[in-house]
């Protein structure tokens, strides 16, 4: 029975998926030997590092990628960086094929003037501070303003306005990380705006992110009912009304008319917003913005301007992949067709269709390039894989390394009435894996 080496590279959730593809499609005549490859000393990516805190639920999924890491076929090698460790190239020799499961981390720019002032920062850089990854634990934030500024109107948008909007002291039973949640309860902030360029119908939030919005205990959440019911009226008139959608806009009208609680703190949605200038010296001061409109299936600009003053902008517009030696990107994804980038080289999740879906979608589209994998395999090599091509003495985490960080942060987050205590610093948890 011929064996094939398979080497996916990235241990987030297109990664794990495409691994359990590969296990569900091994038959009498078919076997395969995957090997898990993650630059980070952790696994699981956007669920580790994406996801925000408060939302437990969806990191449940974790549970499925520690089934798959227990399959006799599968082998992690945690803390190895392609372009840095191995190369592309070698993987390209000593495997059969390599899925490149390495995800979109470069936040787009807006591309207008006074974006590189301090205190404008992407989500790409936010999200991962105060999930406690390795590489952002030093992002520099300053919450000492009382306005924040989140442009976009997609979840992570909203995952971004929630967590500088909530008391945090309703954060202190969640795994944030230790500095996040040490410096947002130093904020001044109580004000949060989320700025959309669209109508409340073309917004990319889901139903179960908006019904969760009034249950913030110390927050107040407000949306100009008006805009809403104008956004009804224009999906009205069309022939169809997807369920998600009509469930996104009652969604919207709840919050619109929920009672207002006798708190300080804010956060407010606007739609049909554009930034055209951030304004401050150095420091981010002010957003000018322009009024849009909708007409017909477009949105034109009214051309009526107005500012939001405020010491924070965070903007939330989507994702880019990050270029690595031998790859090319093309409108922030990996070039590739259906999944194949070129000869036994391809990709799946973020990395080959851009940023949209739910880490769900990536399960579908894994076991799409899986099957497009196979129909394409050869004769297998005969190759060593990966250890022939490390060099000696280095710090491999593979999964009973990492089970051991995961069950010291687990332990150490019971203590304290958290699902977890995240470790952010690399050489503290390569000492928990069982480095000296």
């Amino acid at each position: 029975m011929p064996t094939y080496k398979i080497a996916i590279v990235g241990a987030g959730p297109a990664g794990y998926f495409t691994a359990q593809a590969f296990q569900k499609a091994q038959t009498e005549e078919l076997s395969f030997s995957i090997d898990l490859i993650e630059r980070l000393p952790t696994p699981w990516g956007l669920v580790r590092s994406g996801v925000a805190p408060d939302h437990p639920k969806i990191k449940t999924v974790s549970k499925v990628f520690e089934k798959i890491a227990k399959e006799p076929n599968f082998r992690l090698f945690a803390n190895v960086e392609l372009g840095k460790d191995i190369s592309l190239k070698d993987l390209k020799e000593q495997y059969d094929a390599v899925v490149l499961a390495t995800g979109a981390s470069k936040g787009r720019k807006l591309g207008i003037p006074g974006e590189d002032l301090t205190n404008s920062l992407s989500a790409a850089d936010f999200v991962p501070w105060y999930n406690a990854h390795p590489d952002y634990v030093n992002t520099e934030i300053d919450l000492s303003g009382d306005t924040a500024v989140v442009i976009g109107a997609g979840n992570v948008a909203m995952d971004v306005a929630r967590i500088l909007a909530i008391d945090p002291t309703e954060l202190d039973s969640t795994d944030i990380a230790d500095h996040a949640l040490a410096k947002l309860k130093q904020s001044n902030v109580r004000t949060v705006i989320i700025c959309g360029r669209r109508g409340p119908e073309h917004a990319a939030f889901t139903a179960p992110e908006l019904r969760d919005l009034p249950k913030l205990e110390n927050t107040n959440v407000c949306i100009d009912s008006q805009q809403i019911q104008d956004a009804q009226a224009r999906v009205a008139e069309l022939s169809e009304i997807e369920k998600d959608l009509k469930n996104n806009l009652e969604a919207m009208r709840s919050i619109a008319h929920h009672p207002k609680k006798d708190v300080e703190r804010k956060l407010e949605i606007k739609f049909l917003v554009s930034p055209i200038e951030f304004k401050g010296n150095n420091k981010i001061k002010e957003v000018i913005f322009i009024k849009n409109k909708v007409e017909g299936s477009k949105i034109v600009s009214s051309g009526e301007k107005f500012s939001i003053k405020c010491g924070l902008v965070i903007s939330a517009i989507g994702y880019d992949s990050v270029e690595y030696p031998g790859i090319t990107i093309e409108n922030g994804r990996i070039n590739n067709i259906a999944g194949h980038v070129e000869h036994n080289i391809y990709t799946t999740g973020w990395a080959k269709r851009g940023p949209t879906g739910l880490i769900g979608t990536n399960k579908s589209d894994s076991t799409d390039v899986v099957e497009l994998i196979i129909e394409n395999l050869k004769e297998p090599k005969l190759s060593e894989g990966i250890t022939s091509l490390l060099k000696s003495g280095h710090e491999v985490i593979d999964q009973l390394a990492w089970e051991r960080i995961n069950a010291s942060e687990v332990v150490s987050g019971t203590i304290l009435g958290k699902p977890r205590l995240k470790e952010s610093s690399r050489y503290k948890l390569k000492k928990l894996a069982g480095y000296n």
